[in-house]
């Protein structure tokens, strides 16, 4: 069967620790609709208790088991209950994608002293202070789990920087210690060095901490068997690290760990074929640039060529490597990323990672399932979002799981329709698809002679035509105006 990957959540998604039960019910409608990993949110406990989304990681050992930051719960419900949900989805063949955040650490419990140097936000390798003594959060006991599972301490020799310290003003320090006074490497000079990102930075090249989040790596593993990672913000952690990690977690777990990487830079191929090279095409990336080019096309219209979608794209330039995607949780309207697909678009841009050979297309919740959300900020401007499921989507990935198959042949010469069909083979008859962004069109394509004679319907039920297929294996397969068709034998 065609993989195909759900994010099971979003930024919003509701609390109470409803997500793991309805994860859960949800199993067979997945399988049925041919989803075959699910992708959830970090499952530990996040310095915000019941209200983290999991990003801010508290204690990595915390699967909403042990009473920390307030509640035993996480947002998404309480360890067995996200076991009990990750079994139902094995049992429907489903495997399991855990959300690793291993850039930073948050909510410490102790204050500790150390010397620090302040640094240019704008640019972290420019030095704007003296050494100085601050006090910080960065001691960490896990007074409500104690030593269960592992008997880590963290303190800030463990961490490269912070942005708190007790008595001044926000800023980031970063700490001055025998691992270096400088950041670790990274691939790219953004912002001089991107390393630190957010709360305290872990310093990956302390040997104590590698041990452990390698310990850690397996210890998850055995309590969840999950089959797959997807990695938070690479471009702010040492790739050596993450190289490394992977490495001995498929060798300590006896299984071939599948791996994606959140590499957020959208525009910029090179970097995304930079990372994968230096990890030695350890992991897949996310492709950031094709959700750009999507955001872009459904924001331009008409005026958009779309024989240029796939331009600067990892899924054209690298697609063994790459999870293609129309949106996720920070490109959502409201977020930092916010780069929104806009709702007439979606149907052609989810055909675009379902329907075609390249990239392992990953879908996201809202355009499965709808969300509304209201965003408090404190200001009393609350805004209010509504995601609409995305029209057809279901016709969509049923296509996938049953027509999808065999030989791609191109039809990209108009910049307002495109046009493509799949063979099929030996199990599963093939398709064709056809797209625009301007007005209705009718799309010459050849399906093959070995189903001349046959008739084809719009599976969406966007046309009411039946195309019948010539000797030749050629038919006439119209789309309405801005929108797809996909034609399958009756």
């Amino acid at each position: 069967m065609n993989p195909t990957m759900i994010q099971f959540f979003h930024w919003y998604s509701e609390g109470d620790g409803k997500l793991w039960k309805e994860a859960e019910k949800q199993a067979g409608y997945l399988e049925k609709l041919g989803i075959t990993s699910v992708w959830f949110p970090p499952a530990y406990k996040g310095t915000n208790g019941g209200y983290s989304a999991g990003y801010d990681a508290y204690d990595l050992y915390d699967l909403g088991e042990f009473d920390q930051k307030g509640t035993v719960s996480t947002k998404y419900g309480t360890k067995d209950e996200y076991i009990k949900a990750i079994k139902a989805l094995k049992n429907h063949n489903i495997e399991i994608i855990v959300d690793i955040v291993l850039g930073h650490k948050a909510g410490g419990d102790e204050l500790e002293k150390f010397k620090a140097v302040k640094v240019d936000e704008n640019n972290r390798e420019k030095i704007i202070s003296d050494i100085i003594e601050i006090e910080s959060y960065t001691k960490f006991t896990f007074p409500g789990r104690g030593k269960k599972y592992s008997d880590f301490e963290w303190n800030f020799t463990c961490f490269s920087g912070v942005d708190y310290a007790e008595g001044m003003e926000s800023h980031i320090f970063k700490i001055q210690s025998e691992y270096g006074n400088d950041w670790e490497e990274m691939i790219d000079d953004e912002k001089g060095n991107y390393d630190y990102l957010m709360y305290n930075d872990i310093e990956h090249r302390n040997p104590f901490v590698r041990e452990e989040l390698n310990d850690w790596a397996k210890w998850y593993f055995d309590q969840t068997d999950f089959d797959g990672v997807r990695l938070d913000a690479l471009k702010h952690i040492s790739f050596d690290f993450y190289k490394e990690w992977i490495t001995l977690l498929r060798s300590n777990s006896g299984k071939n760990i599948f791996a994606v990487g959140e590499y957020w830079a959208p525009g910029y191929l090179h970097l995304l074929q930079k990372y994968i090279e230096v990890t030695e095409g350890c992991m897949s990336l996310f492709d950031s640039s094709l959700q750009n080019n999507f955001h872009n096309a459904s924001k331009e219209g008409d005026s958009y060529d779309l024989r240029r979608i796939f331009d600067e794209t990892l899924t054209q330039a690298d697609p063994l490597h790459a999870v293609s995607l129309v949106a996720n949780h920070d490109t959502q309207p409201l977020q930092d990323l916010e780069a929104p697909v806009e709702p007439w678009f979606k149907p052609i841009a989810y055909a675009l990672i379902l329907l075609r050979k390249d990239g392992y297309p990953c879908i996201f919740y809202p355009d499965l399932y709808g969300a509304h959300y209201i965003d408090k900020d404190g200001s009393g401007n609350d805004q209010e979002i509504f995601m609409p499921k995305v029209d057809g989507i279901e016709e969509l990935l049923t296509a996938r799981k049953n027509y999808a198959y065999g030989d791609q042949r191109d039809y990209f010469e108009d910049a307002n329709c495109l046009g493509w069909i799949r063979e099929g083979d030996d199990q599963h008859p093939g398709c064709a698809v056809v797209l625009s962004n301007k007005e209705a069109y009718n799309k010459p394509m050849e399906i093959g002679k070995q189903y001349a004679g046959k008739k084809f319907n719009d599976l969406l039920k966007r046309s009411e035509d039946t195309v019948l297929i010539d000797e030749n294996g050629w038919g006439d397969f119209p789309v309405p105006a801005g929108n797809v068709s996909v034609w399958i034998p009756e």
